[in-house]
This record gives C-alpha cells, structure tokens and sequence, in this order.
C-alpha cells in the first residue's frame, strides 16, 4: 500500500491501537442516514489491513453537533485523552470534518497527535501531523470544514428565514389548527377540539389567572387536545391539562391570528473558556424576526390577546412592568395598583401596617432608592371610602343590569362543562361505533384478531359510560333560579350601595369592579393645604376629578408623659421587655394607641434619648420577690409576710414592677432568726418566742 512505502505507518504505530471515530450531527442522521453509518464502521476493516490488531470504535458522538456552542462531546473528549496517554497508533474518521467543525477542537486534536506521534487517516490517505505537508494539507482541510459548515448554515437560515417572511414555513401548529388542501391555516374542523380551545380563553377572561383556569379544567374534569407522537407521526390526544400547557396557550400568538418566527433564538455565551449555546429570552412577538399579524383565522382577536398577556405579566410580581402590587388579592387596599404618582410617575407601593397587618397605606418612594426621599403618602382606608364614594354614582345606575347580568350567568352555570362532556360523548360513541365495524367484519373464528377488537370495542363502551353518568350527575346538580331568588337578585342591583359597603362584600370582588371600569389613578398632593388631588381614567377615555383632605398619618402624636416616667425610671435596671410588661400592667397605651411590647418600648427611648437595655441586668444584692424566696429557702408567701409586718423592707420603682429586696435585709440577724424558728417548728413567729396577744398555758 501506498501509506507503507511512505513509511508513515511504522511498528511503532502498529503496537498502539486504532481508534475509529464516528459522529453523526442529529438523531435524525442517526435514524435515517444509515448508509453514513455503514461506511464509517467500515473503517475498522481499513485499520486491520494497515496491520492494525487492536482497534477501539468510539461512537458514542452519534447525533452530536461538533459546531461552535455545541454541548460537551463524550466521545471526542475521551479520544484525545486516550491520544494523550499514549495509547492510540492511528485517529481514523470517514471525513476529518467528522472530527470537527471548530477550529479550536481541530487544533488541540492536531497538537496532541503531533506531541504523541499518533497519525490521522481517513477513507483515502493517512496523514503525520509532524511532517510539514501533511500539516499544510490538514489544516487546509480543516479550514474547509468550518467554512462548508458556515456556509451551509448560512444557506438554509436564509432560506428558512424568506420562508417564513413569506408565512409560509410549516412547522408543528398548535392545537386547534390544521392546514387545508392548499396548504393554509385553517381552524380545526372537529368541533370538540375548536370548542375546547375557545373555552381556555373565555375561562380565562373571566377568572383572569393562569392558576385559576388550570384549576377550573382540573376540578371540572374536561380534558383539552394536546399533540402528541404516535407511530412517527403528531396526532391529537386528550387528557387534563397542566399548567404550563395553559400558560402555553394563553401566551401563544399564533391563536390570535398571528404568526411569528424568531420568538426564541439561540445565543452564543463564554463558560469556562468554551462557547456554549443557549436559548434566548422570549421576545414579545412584535419584537421578533418575523411577525405577520392577521396571518390566519385565530380564536380570538389581537387587542384581547394582548390585553390578555398584560393581566398575566400583572399577576406575576417577579417581572411585572410596574413598581406596585397588580394581581387582585386579598389586601384591603382597595387602590392597589391603580394609583400613579402625579410628580414622579411612579406607580404607587401598598404597605400594610397595623397590628394584624391589614391597615393599607399607599407610598411613592420617589427617589428613595438613589438616596433622595419619597415623593408622597397617604393612609389608605380614608381614601378607599372616599373613592368608593365616586365609584358609586357611576355605577349605581347600572346595578339592575348588572343583576340581570347576573341571573343569566347563574342560570347557566355549568353549561360550559356539560357543552364540552356531550361533545366528548358524541366523540366516544363515534369511537366506539367504527369499534363495533371493525369487531363486526373480522372473522370470528380468528380469536386473535377479534379478541383485541372485542377489547378495543367494550372499553369505549365503558368510557362512554362514565361520561354519560358524569354528565347524569353535573345535571342534577343544576337547578333554576326561583322566583324569589330572581327578585332578591334585582333588589340587590337596586341597592348596589348598600351592598358595596356591607362587612360580606369582599374586597376581592370589590377590587375586581374597580379594575373593570378604571384603567388608572393620578394622584397629587398640594404640600401646602394638605389636599390630596385624584384624577380617575374611567375605561374608555372619560376622565373624572375629586380631591379630599390628606388622612392624618399619626406622626404629631406623642408618648404621653406618665409612660416616659416609667420608662426613664425603670430603664435603669429593667429591660425592655419587663418595662413593656409593666406599661400593659397599669393599662397604658402607645401614642397609637396599641399594646406595648419591647420593639415599641426601645423606640420610645431612642427617640426620647434614655438609656437602657433590651434585657435587665441583674444586681446580686438585689433580689426579686422569687429571688429572695428562693435565696432564703422558705415560699414566696412567707416573704410577702414579712413585707406586709414591716419585718423586710423592699422598693419598687413603679406599682407592678419587681420587688426589689437587699439580700443584706435577708442576712439581718432578726430575720435569719425568724426563719431559722420557722424552719424548727414551722411556725411564722414574727413578734418573739410568743405573740403579744396569746396568754400562757404554764406560769
């Protein structure tokens, strides 16, 4: 052979191993190149007739890309650690393009062979990185195979690219469509899957929340169309929907009609020295490479989808646009969200205070953050009633229609559910008819064949059951609105103000009327008067104005002045939190009028500049009443009576505070020896041997 006269393969070389490496880009090569496969394999033949004995196939690289940012090649890396080691004669690869398709791999490959005098061949030649001309050509090839891979690359996004600009790149489409003989766009034609797909957006618009939808599927138990592969090809199958398939949904495009290429591109990023390929951000679908609204029929128009995504973006505090608390919950500000600041534009906090945590105040925090201060704020309860005020003559005239409204949603509650289980009935009953003319025709006597047909048949029979008796029991359920349910409803439409302002309205409902008809809040503050300015932006262009007076935020009130004596006085030797149990002893009061407890106790010194401690420093010559109970061996009571005759003296700095006992009032020899004849005889002798008052049994 030619590559034995040129002396390139030598004993040496024939000693190692050889190592035939394969690769292919895609599992889709994989699975339909099998040709490619065939003549790589067939290398190993080529490495024994060079007189190779032991040769090792790596293929585990087989559907990996080897361009730039492609993931960690097993294979590859594990290759040139073999080379590395000494170990391998010869790298054989069908095409050196095999081995790469960057110029870095190529390099380190080449550096590798020529320290380890390790040779490179493939289909045609073999190749000594060590010699000059093999070098040449090897680095001429392997500058080919980056530049083919560019180009091709190049080549086929740029005609993918004008296909798409045109609309017409067909890719996997999303449930609910299907393209027609010639190849358009076109809604699904089953009925059960357009109805479903519909109802994921009509449910939507009226819980407003990704959660709440998915949950109302899953309570409900109607399944949605989801694609799925079944025999090499993508059919529709249906099942209870997750989460994330309605978050898909409600966050895709092209149901609104529009068709979008380039929503999520990939993006080259530095890791360790090595380019790694990740997938971009989702960009907004105007923001994209290609974006063709009006593209085809979708369920629903543009302005409501992007009404849609905006509510979504709202109910998620993490990347909301603005600076304020959207989503509807159950805080009692009922403002929340809605309120922009007439100075700086800022969207306006809600921060609950109170002892429950439930007093909203609205706040602008202006250029706090850059170390500057707040633009404005306001308590928010006053302001609430005051606005709900406003909201009430506009909406009181509607409060009867609105009732109607209501009687006819009620009237048909759970139609949707029984719609969507009678579409899945005529489905399965359709199913299970073509079961029954497949089971009718097969010959009966082929027991193989019409067993599994019989299976087939009897379980959508069975499942066609339980959807009529689910539906059975979802109409039992159901009943009509009596008459006296429909006048208690239009009495309440008479008195929507009576209603608006009952403890049993929630403030979620309430939250979610104001949203409806407002779209923002300007609000203004005169410095001066202490006038609070609100401009309101009813839905639909019409604009209102109301002003009030700012509510008092509390900060003139002070600690009342008994407090602070008991404070400065007992902060000596107390803590803060025996002073606050002290305070809520003689029934005091914040300024605030709230219970004290030591956080409060160590602000009012802070602020009125007393010294003291958050806990008490005990004197050992001081004991408490415990304390000196226990000091001197004998009950608490035994102590207090000793206190009450004026036996043992004690101070106390404010009533309810600790006693406080001199343990050198303990050691006095009157009351050691008053214990000690307590201890003897169990007696409390306090005046002597013998009380004053008892007269004597012997002379």
């Amino acid at each position: 052979m030619s590559e034995w006269s040129s002396g390139k393969v030598t004993e040496k070389h024939l000693e190692r191993k050889a190592v035939v490496y394969l690769r292919q880009s895609s599992a889709r090569q994989v699975r339909h190149n099998l040709e490619s496969q065939r003549l790589q394999y067939a290398l190993v033949d080529r490495a024994k007739a060079l007189g190779f004995e032991a040769v090792e196939v790596i293929d585990g690289d087989l559907g990996s890309s080897a361009g730039p940012g492609a993931a960690r090649r097993e294979g590859f890396q594990a290759l040139v650690a073999s080379v590395a080691l000494g170990e391998v004669g010869i790298v054989l690869s069908r095409e050196l393009s095999r081995l790469s398709r960057t110029d870095r791999d190529w390099c380190h490959l080449m550096e590798v062979c020529q320290l380890f005098d390790t040779l490179v061949g493939d289909d045609e030649q073999v190749y000594d990185a060590s010699l000059l001309d093999d070098q040449l050509v090897l680095g001429i090839k392997a500058t080919l195979s980056v530049v083919e891979l560019k180009v091709l690359k190049m080549r086929l996004l740029a005609g993918i690219e004008a296909k798409a600009r045109r609309g017409e790149l067909e890719r996997l489409l999303p449930p609910g469509f299907v393209r027609d003989a010639t190849g358009r766009v076109v809604l699904d034609p089953d009925e059960r899957v357009r109805k479903a797909m519909a109802l994921v957006f009509s449910k939507f618009r009226a819980l407003g929340s990704v959660r709440q939808t998915f949950l109302w599927f899953r309570t409900e138990g109607v399944d949605l169309p989801v694609n799925k592969s079944r025999a090499g090809r993508m059919d529709i199958a249906w099942q209870p929907p997750s989460l994330a398939f309605v978050n898909s949904v409600l966050h895709n495009p092209f149901y609104a009609g529009a068709y979008v290429y380039g929503q999520r591109q990939s993006e080259m990023d530095l890791v360790d020295g090595r380019l790694v390929k990740r997938t971009g951000r989702v960009r907004p679908p105007e923001e994209c490479r290609v974006f063709l609204r009006d593209h085809h029929e979708g369920y629903l128009d543009w302005e409501e989808f992007e009404e849609n995504v905006q509510v979504i973006r709202g109910n998620n505090l993490k990347i909301g646009r603005d600076d304020s608390v959207a989503p509807i919950r159950a805080g009692q500000g009922l403002l929340t969200g809605l309120l922009r600041c007439g100075r700086c534009g800022r969207k306006l906090h809600v921060r609950y205070w109170g002892k429950s945590g439930t007093a909203a105040r609205y706040v602008c925090k202006g250029e706090y953050d850059a170390g500057g201060e707040a633009c404005l704020g306001f308590g928010g309860s006053t302001v609430d009633k005051r606005f709900g005020v406003e909201l009430l003559e506009v909406l009181s005239p509607l409060g009867v229609a609105a009732s109607l409204e209501a009687i006819t949603r009620a009237s048909s509650e759970g139609d949707e559910r029984r719609q969507a289980l009678a579409r899945q009935l005529e489905q399965l009953e359709y199913e299970a008819a073509r079961a029954f003319e497949q089971y009718d025709e097969v010959d009966p006597r082929n027991r193989l064949v019409a067993a599994e047909l019989e299976r087939r048949w009897n379980a959508k029979l069975e499942e066609a059951e339980r959807v009529r008796q689910t539906m059975a029991e979802s109409g039992t359920k159901v009943r009509e609105i009596t008459d006296e349910e429909r006048a208690g409803i239009i009495s309440l439409g008479e008195r929507f103000g009576t209603v608006w302002e009952s403890e049993d309205c929630p403030v979620e409902l309430k939250k979610r009327i104001v949203r409806t008809v407002i779209e923002e809040v300007i609000v203004d503050l005169d410095d001066a008067l202490q006038m609070l300015s609100f401009v309101i932006h009813w839905k639909g262009g019409t604009h209102t104005r109301f002003e009030m007076a700012r509510p008092p935020s509390g900060v003139g009130r002070k600690t009342s002045l008994e407090d602070l004596d008991v404070i400065r006085r007992m902060a000596a030797r107390y803590g803060d939190d025996e002073i606050a149990r002290v305070l809520n002893k003689l029934g005091r009061r914040t300024a605030r009028d709230k219970r004290w407890n030591e956080h409060r106790v160590a602000t009012a010194r802070r602020r009125h500049t007393i010294e003291g401690r958050k806990r008490s420093s005990p004197d050992p010559e001081i004991l408490t009443l415990g304390g000196a109970a226990k000091y001197s061996g004998v009950s608490e009571t035994t102590i207090k009576r000793l206190v009450a005759e004026g036996v043992l003296p004690r101070d106390q700095v404010v009533p309810w505070a600790p006693w406080e006992i001199r343990r050198a009032d303990l050691d006095s020899p009157r009351i050691r020896c008053i214990l000690d004849r307590l201890r003897e005889t169990g007696k409390l002798v306090l005046g002597g041997d013998h009380l004053k008052d008892q007269g004597q049994l012997f002379q």
